[in-house]
C-alpha cells in the first residue's frame, strides 16, 4: 500500500543581510500517510474539511515542522493548501474498509459521504 498527503505550501524568508526578490517562495510537500487502522491513520479528519486544511494557522505550525524550519526565526510558512491524498488502489480499499469498520466515528450514513466529507474530490488514485 502507499498514499501520501499532498500540499502546496508557501513560505517567506528574511534574510539577515542580504535583500531577495521574491521573499515568498511555493513548493509542493507531500508527507506518507498512515495505513488505515495504525494510529495516525485519522490525519485526515483532524485537520482537512472537504479538502480543505481544517485551521490553517496551525497547520502551518505542522508544516514548519515537516519541513524543518520550525525553529527558524528568519524563514515562515505563511499559507498551506491541501491539493490530494494520493493513494494506490490497495491504499483506497483498505480505507473504505477501516472507515466502514467504524462508520459512527465519522457521523456519517456511509463510506461515500465520509470521503466527501473530509476530503472532497482530493483524493486520486494512482496505478503503480
Amino acid at each position: 500500500m502507499d498514499a501520501a498527503y499532498v500540499f502546496r505550501v508557501a513560505f517567506r524568508i528574511e534574510p539577515c543581510d542580504a535583500a531577495i526578490d521574491p521573499d515568498r517562495f511555493e513548493t509542493t510537500m507531500e508527507f506518507p500517510a498512515h495505513a488505515p487502522g495504525d494510529d495516525g491513520w485519522l490525519f485526515f479528519r483532524d485537520r482537512l474539511w472537504r479538502g480543505e486544511v481544517g485551521d490553517e494557522s496551525s497547520f502551518r505550525e505542522v508544516a514548519a515542522d515537516r519541513l524543518g524550519i520550525a525553529d527558524s526565526e528568519r524563514i515562515e510558512v505563511v499559507a498551506v493548501e491541501f491539493r490530494e491524498l494520493r493513494v494506490d488502489e490497495a491504499y483506497r480499499e483498505a480505507l473504505r474498509a477501516a472507515i466502514l469498520a467504524d462508520l459512527s466515528r465519522f457521523n456519517a450514513a456511509d463510506v461515500d459521504e465520509v470521503v466527501h466529507k473530509y476530503l472532497g474530490s482530493s483524493i486520486h488514485v494512482r496505478d503503480p
